[in-house]
Parts: C-alpha cells; sequence; structure tokens
C-alpha cells in the first residue's frame, strides 16, 4: 500500500514538472488576430473603430455583460480617448486608451484588472479593397509564466478569437447598413 502510494506520488510530481517545463518552451509573447472583408469604404468603418462608444454597436465583450458599468473619459473618439469597465467574470475589469489613431490604423493600450491582470496591445487595422475595407482585429503582448502554464490546457488563440469572429461580423453587418 505504501509502495502504491509512493508510485503514485512521483507520477503525479513527474507529470506536474512535466507540465511546468513545458509551458516553458511557450513563446515569450502572444499575438490574436482574426480579418474580415466589409462591403463599404474604409471611410464608413472607421468611424464605428474610432470612437469607443460606438463599440456598444459591434463589440462582442458589450454584450456578454449588459449590466457592466462603463466609464468613458472627456475625449471618447481618436487619439486620447479612454473608457473603463467593470462587469461580471464574463467581461472582468480594465481599460482601453486609444494611443494612435490615423485613417487606416488605430492602437490600443489595453489594462486588464480582473480576471487577470494583463498589459497589452490593441490594433485595427483598415486595408481598401477597391469599394470594400479589409478590416483586421488584433491583440498581441507578453505571454508571462503563468499564462504560459494556463496555455497548456486552453487555447488563447481559439478564446479570443471567436470573440473577434463574433465582433466582426457585427462590425461588418453596422457597416454595410450605412
Amino acid at each position: 500500500m505504501l509502495k502504491t502510494l509512493a508510485i503514485i506520488v512521483v507520477v503525479v510530481v513527474v507529470a506536474i514538472a512535466g507540465i511546468l517545463l513545458y509551458a516553458a518552451t511557450k513563446p515569450d509573447s502572444f499575438r490574436v488576430q482574426r480579418a474580415v472583408l466589409v462591403n463599404a469604404p474604409p471611410d464608413t468603418v472607421f468611424p464605428l473603430l474610432n470612437d469607443i462608444k460606438a463599440w456598444t454597436v459591434w463589440s462582442p465583450y458589450e454584450k456578454k455583460d449588459p449590466a457592466m458599468k462603463r466609464t468613458y473619459g472627456a475625449v471618447t473618439a481618436g487619439k486620447g480617448a479612454t473608457y473603463a469597465w467593470d462587469g461580471d467574470k464574463n467581461v472582468g475589469q480594465g481599460s482601453i486608451e486609444i494611443v494612435e489613431s490615423g485613417p487606416r490604423k488605430i492602437l490600443l493600450k489595453l489594462d486588464f484588472v480582473k480576471p487577470f491582470e494583463a498589459h497589452n496591445m490593441g490594433e485595427f487595422l483598415l486595408e481598401p479593397k477597391g469599394n470594400s475595407t479589409s478590416v483586421t482585429w488584433a491583440t498581441y503582448g507578453p505571454s508571462p509564466y503563468i499564462s504560459k502554464v494556463i496555455g497548456t490546457f486552453m487555447n488563447i488563440d481559439d478564446m479570443i478569437g471567436r470573440d473577434f469572429e463574433k465582433g466582426l461580423a457585427d462590425l461588418k453587418a453596422a457597416a454595410e447598413k450605412k
């Protein structure tokens, strides 16, 4: 009995060590991105991305917690626009600041407080394609060790990617109505 227990403990310790070693081999940064072709020119799509109050129309995170508390800064569109949220477990807590805004690129500083602290960047790229616009939504940043460990059990690209796909589909629908 004692021998069996010792074998079980050794197997568990080796398994945990294997997971921790495997996590250490993962990249030190991550990037998730998705793209969609919107049948509207960039000047129709841009305001939906550049004005953070317009995000309620298309952002999947706005719909995950309708009771979410939102706080907008004095500026809500373009460089310097800020937005903070505090919601349930589906959206957590954090803030966004537009740090660069141009007709083809919007760069965001993303600071998450809950459920995990993280400091990442987000970006929207708009590329004209005839009368349409290719819109790419990306987020990227450092991947600390704890994220690497979590990433051995959960595919972050799939999780965030599904949200991006939903958001881009809603953005496409909103822009094509205009």
